[in-house]
């Protein structure tokens, strides 16, 4: 075994074993955000129920949409998006903002990743209140197929990590990265089924199932709402995590030690 890849080994367990320290800080990063609010980080909670509320009736009644039906998916998909999004996002200044941290105190790399998905984990648990809140008023249909969601969201979660890494290394040596995401997401969007089901574009359905995100939504809602996801979504998420994962670590060992000359 190389002491390259050792090092690389090496980063990647420190960073796990600072898993509570990571956690610390951004559980203190979300209540700074709302420091002195009567609400704190509950604010998340009520704009995100606002804006379902607002949007669910507004589009339900527009497009002539029954809102049992709506309303749900609606919820799930945009809280879901809401958490990639923001991840894809921040994760084009992973390294770059931590710039100084970086290069003056000794800590893993992958110690930022964890703590930008531990964030974003910490503001869909506070979002999870409005899905269980949707659900008591249109309650879907109950099945033992909904724990599901549970595995399916954890491979949400190892996808969203390998990308954030990788989008990092990317942004990091190449600084076009942070625009071209922030261009390239809105298009995103409206290729992932957030406001409507995959199925419903019949046979222009594959416009969706090229965008990976529309898994991360699929692999998670599906079961929530009830009903299974297609077929071949299970096998392309277990193939996304193994090569997604393989593919971001070859990386990391290769370029780790060229990160703090290139921020």
């Amino acid at each position: 075994m190389s002491s390259r890849w050792t090092a690389t080994q090496n980063d990647l367990f420190e960073a796990l074993r600072k898993l509570p320290a990571a956690l610390f800080l951004s559980w203190s990063d979300t209540k700074a955000r709302y420091k002195r609010s009567m609400l704190g980080p509950f604010w998340l909670t009520l704009g995100t129920a606002i804006g379902v509320g607002g949007l669910g009736f507004v589009w339900s009644t527009l497009f002539n949409m029954d809102k049992a039906t709506f309303i749900p998916l609606l919820t799930v998909g945009l809280i879901l998006w809401g958490m990639i999004a923001g991840i894809i996002t921040e994760s084009s200044q992973l390294f770059i903002s931590n710039a100084q941290l970086i290069r003056n105190v000794r800590m893993p790399l992958f110690f930022h990743p964890l703590k930008l998905i531990l964030r974003h984990m910490i503001n869909f648990a506070h979002n999870a209140v409005v899905i269980l809140a949707v659900f008591l008023i249109f309650p879907p249909q109950a099945s033992w197929s909904m724990w599901l969601a549970l595995p399916g969201f954890l491979l949400v979660v190892l996808n969203l990590t390998w990308m954030s890494l990788f989008v990092g290394m990317f942004a990091a040596r190449f600084r076009d990265t942070e625009t071209a995401i922030a261009n390239f997401m809105p298009l995103l969007f409206f290729m992932s089924p957030v406001l409507f089901k995959a199925e419903q574009l019949g046979v222009g359905s594959w416009v969706v199932w090229m965008n990976p995100f529309s898994y991360f939504i699929s692999v998670v809602r599906d079961p929530l709402l009830g009903h299974p996801s297609p077929s071949f979504v299970w096998p392309v998420m277990l193939t996304m995590t193994i090569l997604g994962w393989a593919i971001t670590l070859w990386l990391f060992n290769s370029r780790r030690t060229r990160i703090p000359y290139w921020i």
